[in-house]
């Protein structure tokens, strides 16, 4: 039987066994991760082993943990959904002692009945073969004992870690992959992945740069103290010419020559590769983010002034469950009046809106990937006229921002615009008295990349087409600020989903009305849960 004959069969008995279990189906394909490596393996420098390990589990108190979330990266390259398991990709063929060659492999969590009854199936190394496509596969105790020499390699690449993983029992959990990995590739205990970043800087700096080099570093120093310990990054920013700069460019070719450990090839790779969406991809995204859209129009129905910012949140969430979004991407935001103000507010605890605008920025996460849309609405159904002011230059700020994002365009466009237009806005109304003060009232960026993470990584650079990014502008006027005080707890974000394209951005959240007028029209309409009672508790 052919691989492709075979490949079509697997995917083809998943498929049955998904639909007669009732489970979803519109999983991304094996195919998808397998294409996902090989491009990686296609970016990455010659004799290159990277190594990639799953996300860590995560204590919520007690015995208790949160719900498991892959790493994104981990998942990208593998569909993979469990802890306790490790990539290893290879940018050329390898060769075992048998003769077989290979280009990848994968340590995942063995199989363990008494464990599977408490916290439900593994797939083990047969499933992990079966539905997600790898050929050589082992469990993971299988690592330590594996004849891997990573010292072969020119570059070992990895993400470095974060050390928020704990010892569990056995002898296959995260903790000692990671022990494992550390040993073979001669980890030193005083990595420091950003300190490596900057000697590589150093190394490729010349006599037309290497002024430029000198601050970037001195801004990471500024940033990082426990990098102003480092002799040769100071020695590098003080230096006042070329030759005593040369000296310390050899100084640091040396050291790098000691190891072939590197963590910036990898991010590097995987921004590149991941802001740029496939259409697989944007079928699960589009999904998510119109799931985000109808949660906005059902909540600009439901909503009344005696609504507590936690009942707003559920309703939001309710209507992700029934669509079938695993999680919300990110804690929700569901801030009243001066809550708003907070641009990560999470207590959401407010028992009741009042007559206060209600900032509502949520986003469904679906099969992994995650919306992110924020609606400003009055809790009573009409704005008042400070804040419908407000409100439209927020709105025509965003109309600008997204007019902007068009390819070839830097990514900080949109932000740029966007700005221009809360500047100028803000002055009309006499808020502020000079356009620096702008920023007092939005303080933050207009846009972020949009994927698997609500903050995906990307290159940051100039727009192409098939990239998805957030426009948000924002206005917020907390209680005390220096103007006039019919302004103070009024807080508006306007955040919508854009994908670029050659023929301009489309706004994939755009179902969820944006214009005050629209708001208000879709808030006189009934909501389903004008009839949900509960018992009222003491």
């Amino acid at each position: 039987m052919s691989k492709f004959i075979l490949s079509l069969f697997s995917a083809l008995l998943v498929g049955a066994m998904a639909i007669s279990q009732n489970l979803p189906t519109d999983y991304l394909p094996a195919d998808f991760h397998k294409e996902r490596r090989d491009a990686v393996r296609k970016k990455l420098p010659t004799n290159t082993a990277v190594v990639l390990f799953a996300n860590a589990e995560r204590n919520r108190a007690n015995d208790v943990d949160y719900v498991y979330h892959q790493d994104p990266n981990f998942y990208y390259l593998t569909g993979y959904k469990e802890p306790n398991a490790v990539l290893v990709i290879f940018s050329e063929e390898q060769t075992d002692a048998s003769g077989n060659t290979f280009n990848e492999i994968f340590y995942v969590q063995e199989r363990d009945a008494r464990a599977e009854q408490w916290t439900g199936k593994r797939l083990g190394v047969e499933g992990v073969k079966e539905q997600l496509g790898f050929d050589m596969v082992y469990n993971g105790s299988e690592f330590e004992n594996f004849p891997l020499d990573f010292t072969s390699f020119d570059n070992v690449s990895f993400v470095d870690f974060q050390n928020d993983y704990r010892d569990k029992s056995g002898k296959a959990d995260l903790f000692d992959l990671i022990k494992t990995f550390k040993i073979k590739a001669n980890y030193p205990s005083d990595y420091n992945p950003t300190r490596n970043s900057l000697y590589k800087r150093i190394a490729t700096a010349n006599s037309e740069n290497s002024g430029e080099v000198a601050e970037t570093i001195k801004r990471y120093m500024e940033r990082y103290p426990e990098l102003q310990e480092d002799d040769i990054l100071n020695d590098f920013v003080e230096a006042n010419n070329d030759e005593i700069r040369d000296e310390i460019k050899n100084k640091v070719l040396v050291i790098q020559r000691s190891t072939n450990l590197d963590s910036s090839i990898l991010p590097k790779v995987m921004a590149e590769l991941r802001q740029d969406k496939t259409p697989e991809e944007m079928k699960l995204l589009k999904k998510a983010i119109e799931i985000s859209a109808v949660g906005q129009i059902e909540v600009m129905k439901a909503m009344h002034p005696n609504m507590s910012e936690t009942e707003i949140q559920g309703v939001h969430e309710y209507v992700y469950k029934r669509y079938g979004a695993e999680y919300e991407g990110y804690p929700s935001i569901v801030g009243g009046g001066h809550n708003g103000c907070i641009l990560h507010y999470i207590e959401n605890n407010k028992t009741k809106v009042g007559d206060d605008l209600v900032l509502m920025d949520l986003g469904a996460e679906y099969h992994g990937y995650t919306a992110d849309v924020t609606r400003t609405i009055p809790a009573n159904g009409k704005f008042s006229p400070e804040q419908k002011a407000i409100y439209d230059i927020v709105y025509n700020a965003q109309e600008a921002g997204i007019a902007a994002s068009v390819v070839g365009a830097s990514f900080r466009e949109p932000h740029n615009a966007a700005l221009q237009v809360v500047t100028k806005g803000l002055m009309d109304l006499g808020i502020i008295k000079d356009a620096k003060e702008a920023r007092t009232y939005f303080p933050h960026g207009t846009s972020h990349y949009l994927g698997l993470d609500v903050h995906d990584p990307g290159t940051y650079q100039t727009f192409k087409p098939n990239q998805v990014i957030t426009v948000e502008p924002g206005i917020y006027i907390p209680e005390n600020s220096d103007c006039d005080e019919k302004w103070w707890g009024i807080a508006v974000r306007i955040e919508d989903d854009i994908l670029i394209t050659e023929n301009g951005p489309v706004n994939l959240s755009g179902m969820a009305p944006r214009k005050a007028e629209e708001i208000e029209k879709i808030m006189k309409q009934p909501s389903p849960l004008d009839s949900f009672k509960l018992p009222k508790l003491d």
